[in-house]
């Protein structure tokens, strides 16, 4: 993996983790690929590239900071 990559994967690392706690997924982990993350949400594992995994955590814990 390269520089670039690492603090990516770090924050979106933390941003499942937050999640996780919260309830909103159910599980977490790296990709088959080192560019994707994958989220368990609803019960379906989805593969995201980093940047698209970090924007779907935000959004998620953005939800429930809002109600």
């Amino acid at each position: 993996m390269n520089n670039t990559k690492a603090p990516l994967r770090d924050e979106v690392r933390q941003l499942a983790e937050d999640a996780f706690h919260c309830k909103l997924i159910s599980g977490y982990g790296d990709g088959p690929d080192i560019n994707e993350f994958q989220i368990v949400y609803q019960g379906k594992p989805r593969h995201l590239p980093l940047d698209q995994a970090r924007l779907f955590l935000v959004n998620l814990l953005n939800k429930i900071q809002q109600q």
